[in-house]
């Protein structure tokens, strides 16, 4: 039976590193990306049902009232992202293990429907302070947008014991490692 794995960090902890690195280079998991929908415009050579299932506003808003959803965030007035049921069990229908790279809170959601068919992983930065210096060596964005998401990670990390297993990137390959080796051990059990 197929099975799902919940990644959830705060920004800059490594999260789509060491979910890329699980994608690219162990293709024997059968991993696959769960794809979520957003009421934002395609961006460049974005397709929908690609990268995303782009809604409107309002076809988003419908949906939540139907309880389409797994999980959803209004990020920014009328900016929803969220993870579309009936998506993931057509996912998981054709024998793929689903990532999900999430929010904390969305992370929780997906984990409390599922059960113990899902896997919740939480990828810590070292520290506060460290991750402040990640997303400053990024050098991609203006310092009170910095600020921004550290205060933010500061209240992420409040969640990080609601999850089955904490994996701190204080060295992304030992990081790596551990996370390979959490979601095989996960995977083969049954």
């Amino acid at each position: 039976m197929s099975k799902l794995i919940i990644f959830s960090a705060p920004s800059g902890s490594g999260k789509s590193t060491i979910i890329n690195y699980l994608l690219s280079a162990h293709p024997e998991l059968h991993l696959s990306f769960s794809i979520s929908a957003t009421s934002r415009s395609p961006r460049g050579s974005e397709r929908d049902g690609v990268e995303y299932f782009f809604l409107t506003p309002d076809e988003f808003r419908r949906r939540i009232e139907a309880g389409d959803f797994l999980e959803y965030e209004e990020v920014y007035k009328d900016r929803f992202y969220g993870t579309l049921k009936e998506q993931v069990e057509k996912q998981l229908e054709a024998g793929e293990n689903v990532i999900f790279d999430v929010d904390v809170v969305g992370g929780c959601h997906i984990k409390e429907f599922y059960g113990q068919r899902a896997l919740s992983l939480f990828i810590q930065p070292p520290s506060v302070e460290e991750l402040r210096r990640r997303l400053v060596g990024r050098g991609t964005d203006a310092p009170e947008v910095i600020e921004s998401r550290v205060a933010k990670a500061a209240y992420e990390l409040t969640f990080a014991p609601k999850f089955d297993r904490v994996i701190v990137n204080d060295d992304l390959e030992k990081a790596k490692a551990e996370t390979l080796g959490a979601v095989r051990e996960f995977l083969l059990d049954d």
